[in-house]
């Protein structure tokens, strides 16, 4: 098996990849193999054909400060149970992965279209939080307060501009109230890039952020991508929880969905702040989201460019401090 499928990986990634391919395919060989976007990841993902079967290779890259270090077992376990793509073969020491490919289809094809989608999400979700249970990493609030701290040291904003943000955090983690013997089997990234539809099902892919957390928090991400109207939003929570949500659940929710927001607009901006820039940005105004789409119809933004991320940022960061309606990742 040769280097040039891998060449512009380091020697230790394409030797770690080369190995998970012999273990999955030993003499089989290799018929194609074309580099996936991975997102906003230092992951390497390509798709492998070999033998008459499809396979994704995943490659982790450099381990950021927040590496979850459970999510290989995570994702075995979610195998296991048949919400994650077969696993083939995990590599824990070299971040390595040989997975099932699932043909995905476009999610607005779903049967029954959006009102069934949420109800099978929130349903799927109950599967997920039923599962053995996922390895301890971080309670949620301080992963985010984390990623944001970081936010803050970057120069990206003048001093003063995120301190709004900063008292709004500092008091809903006050107020917050989790017991984290309550915690179950969570994602954590259900974006939907990582929700795939085969034409028949569902399956969650991409576990890099997988550990045991407050059930809200997988609840919070997909509200915010797949229910976004009250309707939906009740769809799926009645689903996910098998009755109506009362008052105090209602508001723990909005509580964890402004984490989420949060960590999202974290994530942006942690992107956004490695582009080389003239100035601090002293203007945390955002777009309504019919302009923001607007400008990427027209070409005006780039999905994927440190700008796009940086207006992506801003919008994260009024739905935090206002909740007015999120982007989708």
């Amino acid at each position: 098996m040769g280097h040039a499928h891998f060449d512009g990986l380091t020697e230790d990634r394409r030797d770690a990849a080369q190995a998970a391919l012999r273990h999955v395919l030993g003499a089989v060989p290799i018929d194609a193999v074309t580099r996936l976007a991975g997102g906003i990841t230092t992951a390497a993902v390509f798709r492998i054909e070999a033998g008459g079967r499809s396979y994704v290779l995943r490659i982790e890259g450099t381990p950021s400060p927040l590496r979850n270090p459970h999510q290989y077992q995570s994702m075995r376990i979610a195998s296991e149970a048949g919400i994650a793509p077969r696993l083939y073969h995990a590599d824990e020491d070299n971040r390595v992965a040989v997975i099932d490919c699932v043909e995905a289809q476009p999610s607005d094809r779903f049967p029954g279209g959006p009102p069934a989608l949420a109800r099978t999400l929130g349903k799927l979700l109950g599967r997920l939080q039923a599962t053995p249970l996922f390895p301890y990493f971080v309670d949620y609030p301080a992963i985010v307060a984390r990623l944001w701290a970081h936010v803050c040291r970057t120069g990206l904003f003048a001093p003063g501009v995120l301190d709004p943000a900063n008292e709004r955090l500092a008091q809903i983690r006050e107020t917050y109230s989790w017991d984290r013997a309550d915690s179950v089997s969570c994602h954590n990234d259900l974006v939907p890039a990582n929700i795939l539809f085969d034409g028949k099902r569902l399956w969650l892919i991409d576990w890099e952020s997988a550990y045991r957390n407050d059930p809200l928090v997988d609840v919070a991400i997909i509200s915010d991508n797949f229910a976004r109207t009250p309707e939906l939003e009740a769809a799926l929570l009645q689903a996910w929880l098998g009755r109506a949500p009362d008052d105090a659940l209602l508001a723990r929710f909005r509580s964890v969905r402004a984490f989420t927001r949060l960590y999202y607009a974290g994530v942006c901006f942690s992107a956004s702040a490695l582009a080389p820039r003239v100035k601090p940005d002293r203007d945390i105004s955002a777009p309504e989201l019919s302009e923001f789409e607007h400008a990427i119809g027209i070409g005006r933004l780039t999905p994927g460019t440190p700008e796009t991320m940086h207006v992506l940022g801003k919008m994260f960061l009024a739905s935090f401090a206002t909740d007015v309606r999120t982007p989708r990742i």
